[in-house]
């Protein structure tokens, strides 16, 4: 019978199988030489809940909530957005069609499910970012759920409002 913890921790399981993609990816984003105009990089996760998919992406931003892009020659010079990772499953129905999993488990359990779903992706995301060191980098860096209002803090560890990020 699936119960809460264990539709959890599959997801902790099947996102620690792409855990070493993701620290490579970060790693590679680290030795960037970032364009002058950035203030902030938002790394945002694409949920697919359908295909349980997640896809995450860097977007490089000014603090009017614009993605910044580099029109200048040098090659060198990086601006606008990169994958970080590309579509990964991180649950797969065993037993339950799609239609049975959403009405009879996601539904009866949602909100707590939601929470806790995006707690482990923010989770993995942030010990891969430590793996990383991404905190060697001088931008102030976020991760982020696609259409959310509030942002994850990468060097302090925290939630913050997306208001407080632009100002």
């Amino acid at each position: 019978m699936l119960t809460v913890d264990n539709y959890i921790d599959s997801i902790k399981a099947n996102l620690e199988k792409h855990s070493d993609l993701l620290v490579g990816n970060l790693k590679n984003i680290i030795t960037y030489n970032y364009f002058s105009e950035i203030d902030l990089l938002d790394f945002t996760a694409f949920i697919e809940p359908t295909n349980f998919e997640i896809s995450i992406r860097m977007f490089s931003m000014d603090r009017e909530a614009n993605e910044v892009f580099y029109e200048g020659n040098d090659t060198t010079v990086f601006a606008g957005s990169v994958d970080i990772v590309p579509d990964i499953t991180y649950y797969q129905l065993i037993d339950n069609s799609l239609d049975d999993f959403i009405d009879n488990f996601y539904e009866e359990n949602y909100p707590a499910i939601y929470e806790l779903e995006q707690k482990a992706f923010t989770d993995w995301f942030g010990q891969c970012w430590k793996k990383s060191g991404g905190d060697i980098l001088n931008l102030p860096s976020f991760f982020v759920f696609h259409d959310d209002t509030k942002s994850y803090e990468l060097k302090n560890n925290q939630w913050i409002d997306d208001e407080e990020k632009w100002s």
